[in-house]
């Protein structure tokens, strides 16, 4: 089973408000952008990613959690997160029974966590670029 099969699993199992929250999240993830991958990590976690994770899901007993792994990095003008607020890392969006979430600045925060990856690869591919050309002109 590939990793978005066992996300449709999971949302079918969880077949109460909790499922379709993760489904209404899950279409709007993957609509902001067409190169998200969707995974399925640490034995059972929804994830998506595109040059590196944007979003962990799950469902808790009383709430949806989408955990943004660097979310304390990323631009948040509309104050959806609403927890890990003190942490240097990340920060997460909890969704109660009956909460909705403006699709507008949620794309919006997904963009600034897409930006951010791409951003943090090209600093760790500069300096081995930099290294090479160094490299070079010591042998010229």
């Amino acid at each position: 089973m590939n990793a978005s099969e066992h996300i449709d699993q999971l949302i079918a199992e969880t077949d109460d408000w909790r499922g379709k929250t993760l489904a209404s999240l899950r279409k709007s993830i993957l609509g902001t952008d067409k190169e998200i991958i969707e995974e399925w990590k640490w034995m059972g976690s929804p994830v998506w990613s595109r040059d590196g994770i944007i979003a962990v899901g799950n469902a808790h007993k009383d709430k949806v959690k989408l955990t943004f792994s660097h979310g304390a990095s990323l631009p948040d003008p509309e104050n959806l997160f609403n927890n890990g607020l003190n942490g240097k890392v990340w920060r997460a969006i909890d969704l109660f029974e009956g909460d909705e979430i403006d699709e507008r600045a949620f794309q919006n925060l997904i963009r600034a966590a897409i930006e951010y990856n791409q951003a943090k690869a090209k600093k760790k591919k500069a300096p081995a670029s930099n290294r090479t050309k160094a490299a070079k002109s010591k042998d010229a």
